[in-house]
């Protein structure tokens, strides 16, 4: 799947239904299937003389997202990609799915250097503490129910940071994901309903007839379009609790327990996250003030993105590099307007910077009759989208050991830092362990669904906890996988802004330049060494009872290097006094 998690659980996830309205066209007589394309408007090309262009080529507009140029259309025409690469106006078009104010620079450098500062000192501290004893912060902020199942708040310090920094409601955290459950009761408290919305439109199937989401009548809110406040896959749900769960007697805390969550729904009830949800999704948070989004997938259908690899039919490159440029023009829109951009590193267990095999692409059928998941030779100069992009922060994940995770990405120069996401096989044995995933929120619907919970509302599986204050009950899931570290370091980023941010004249709230954000989050993340030595074997005994082993090779050194990039991201040591 595309979302960046290795399922720790052994339920399927809920995948529901839909359909577009360009698909529900029927064809004219004697014309061609409708299909459906992305078109990129050329750099300072006026938008009507773009959409003439596709007019005069046989497309209708279904929507178009100015700030970055990129028009998702409707044609019968089988030669429109063909018609529309001569115009002046266009820059690039491919097939799509087969369905029809920053504050004063001065400033925020001095809260960088300051905030490294500290860090370096508290380092100092740690290591030498008081008559040789080490040094304690002093009693945390009162724990929830469930803090002694959260390694992970432990391991960022999380836990003692909160002495110091909760968040600011005013700092907004964007969940670019699969939607997000806003009545859970661990998750309600910090969401922000008005400003959430959904980007997407539930899909049946692709262009070979293999189901995405399915039918629109399937659907139990028996819509095309999902409310801003559900999930019907879990994953954003994790994701978002594992940022800002308020700290409430209840279940669970975030990292940031204070900040407000935003849906910025780009995912489908599926998994797959497509090109414009995601341009729309990161636009959005630019001009509403989002302070951090958090990007735990990949943009399919590709794992890897290249500009020209001879393993790609022209139409594919041509459709691969519009991916690349739209993706970086959206990102680069919302970091102009202050969003930090924080993204999983990657589930695939290699390395980014070497020459890889990508068995898994493309993940879905663009063009009728295509190939997919054939196996293509991947050189480094291939990007994966949006983790590899510019301007943004790529996660890799750590166990409970603080060892890197077997099924994390890794590369020297490719991860910036590292945050916890589990890794159910660190264990001394090496054999499964359940609660060496991390443990987050879990809408009580799915759990319903699969049949997770019993009809007094009990878990009936292990990786499903339940906790009530009261009469309210939360449920929680355990998931591993860099889409659960990521998020943890976005927590740290929204507590920095929240430390360091100033008023946002344009939007109201807290604002931090996005680089000043990223300084702080690296400068104050422990330093962490590659293993010695640095080619580390793997071992997992599966509960099948047979043995698999892999081994990584960590390059660099230990300011930065390719398993944990700059160290772990650590809350307090960014925020602490």
């Amino acid at each position: 799947m595309k979302r960046l998690t290795v399922v720790a659980a052994t339920a399927a996830m809920v995948a529901a239904p839909l359909a577009t309205p360009a698909q529900a066209e029927p064809a004219a007589a004697g014309s061609a299937a409708p299909a459906e394309y992305v078109v990129l408007y050329r750099e300072g090309a006026a938008a009507a003389d773009a959409q003439k262009a596709i007019e005069a080529a046989g497309g209708s507009v279904i929507k178009v997202n100015t700030e970055v140029g990129l028009a998702t259309v409707s044609t019968a025409n089988a030669g429109f990609a063909g018609a529309l690469r001569g115009s002046a106006a266009i820059e690039g078009v491919a097939r799509n799915q087969s369905i029809g104010s920053a504050p004063d620079d001065a400033a925020a450098s001095a809260a960088a250097k300051k905030a490294v500062e500290r860090a370096a000192k508290t380092d100092a501290v740690e290591k030498e503490g008081r008559g040789g004893k080490p040094f304690k912060w002093g009693r945390n902020v009162k724990d929830e129910p469930l803090a002694d199942l959260q390694w992970d708040m432990k391991q960022i310090h999380a836990d003692q940071a909160h002495r110091f920094e909760q968040g600011d409601k005013g700092v907004l955290v964007g969940i670019l994901d699969t939607g997000v459950d806003g009545s859970h009761p661990d998750i309600a408290p910090n969401f922000d309903r008005r400003l959430s919305r959904n980007f997407t439109v539930d899909l049946p199937a692709d262009a070979n007839g293999a189901v995405i989401d399915g039918k629109c009548e399937e659907d139990p809110d028996g819509s095309c379009t999902d409310p801003n406040d559900v999930d019907e896959d879990g994953h954003g749900t994790h994701v978002a609790s594992s940022i800002a769960a308020p700290i409430n007697k209840l279940g669970i805390s975030g990292v940031a327990p204070k900040v407000t969550i935003v849906n910025l729904r780009a995912g489908q009830d599926s998994g797959y996250f497509f090109l414009q949800p995601t341009v729309d999704a990161l636009t959005y948070a630019g001009d509403i003030g989002v302070d951090v989004v958090n990007m735990s997938y990949y943009i399919d259908p590709w794992l890897f993105n290249c500009a020209d690899n001879p393993a790609d039919s022209p139409e594919e490159q041509a459709q691969q590099r519009l991916y690349i440029a739209a993706t970086q023009r959206a990102l680069d829109y919302a970091h102009a307007r202050g969003v930090t951009l924080v993204s999983a590193a990657g589930n695939e267990a290699i390395d980014y910077t070497k020459t890889n095999v990508d068995g898994g692409s493309p993940d879905y059928a663009t063009f009728p009759g295509q190939q997919t998941e054939r196996t293509r030779t991947i050189p480094p100069s291939c990007v994966s989208l949006p983790n590899e992009s510019e301007h943004v922060i790529a996660v890799s994940s750590t166990g409970i050991s603080q060892r890197k995770a077997y099924y994390s990405s890794y590369g020297n120069g490719y991860v910036d830092v590292a945050s916890p996401g589990g890794d159910v096989y660190d264990t001394p044995g090496n054999t499964r362990d359940i609660t060496k995933a991390t443990l987050s929120a879990y809408p009580k619907a799915l759990a319903v669904a699969n049949g997770e919970i019993d009809e007094n509302g009990d878990p009936t599986v292990d990786y499903v906890v339940k906790d009530c204050k009261g009469s309210v009950c939360g449920y929680y899931q355990y998931l591993q996988g860099t889409s659960m570290a990521s998020p943890r370091a976005a927590g740290v980023a929204a507590l920095i802004v929240s430390k360091y941010g100033k008023r946002d004249r344009a939007h109201g709230g807290l604002t931090l330049d996005p680089d000043t954000v990223e300084a702080i989050l690296k400068g104050t993340a422990t330093r962490t060494a590659c293993p010695n030595p640095p080619t580390f074997t793997y071992t997992r005994n599966l509960p099948t009872g047979s043995t698999v082993t892999a081994t990584h090779t960590c390059e660099g050194g230990t300011s930065d290097n390719g398993f944990y990039g700059r160290g772990i991201v650590d809350a307090l040591r960014a925020v602490g006094h």
